[in-house]
């Protein structure tokens, strides 16, 4: 690094290094502040679609007729996760009125469309409970059989055994409720307990 002893020597070196590098130096600068003014632009775009977005939710869910105005709301809101919440809540709405199919249907939308993880396996636990209530044994085991996060190994194999258990085979419920039992599922859910002591194999009288 330079060193200059004199006032006339460091003027002369800002004055060479300007006309040295002035044209870049502008550039970056214009380029930099042009980046910054963009990326807030971009910001502010986001905010307000969000924002939107939120309102239109708000609309449809107190608009008392969600399974009538799903399908539009998410093809206006496909690039919001409001699109994703919106799928959920129809699918809620028609399988407390009984319409399995479209819950169905709304589900298997989230779990297409939807990246992020978790809610895309939280759609996927409920369209395996959708098939268990039509009676759909070996859909729900293979919707089961998705690769699901760790976090969720527990509800699976619960699930499963709900599943095995509505089939009638008693043991491969057990061995499920186990295998639920043993990752954790027992925490803050007596009905696993519950489930595992209805199940429980009585040893044959001496």
């Amino acid at each position: 690094m330079e060193i200059y002893s004199t006032e006339e020597q460091q003027a002369e070196a800002i004055k060479r290094f300007f006309r040295e590098n002035g044209l870049a130096l502008g550039i970056g600068i214009v380029a930099g502040l042009g980046g910054l003014y963009g990326w807030k632009a971009y910001n502010q775009s986001q905010i307000t679609n969000a924002e939107n977005a939120s309102d239109s939710f708000n609309q449809l869910v107190e608009s008392g007729a969600v399974l009538e105005n799903a399908d539009n709301f998410i093809k206006n809101n496909s690039e919001s996760s409001y699109s994703t919440l919106a799928a959920f809540v129809a699918a809620k709405e028609a399988v407390e009125k009984g319409d399995l199919d479209t819950a169905s249907e709304k589900l298997n939308w989230i779990i297409t469309n939807e990246q992020n993880k978790e809610l895309k396996a939280t759609a996927t636990m409920r369209l395996a409970r959708v098939h268990l209530a039509q009676k759909q044994f070996e859909q729900a085991l293979t919707t089961l059989n998705a690769q699901l996060p760790a976090s969720f190994t527990a509800a699976v194999a619960e699930l499963k055994g709900d599943v095995y258990a509505a089939q009638g085979d008693k043991a491969e419920a057990r061995s499920q409720y186990q295998a639920a039992a043993d990752n954790g599922g027992l925490d803050n859910n007596p009905l696993l307990q519950i489930k595992l002591d209805d199940l429980a194999q009585t040893s044959p009288a001496a």
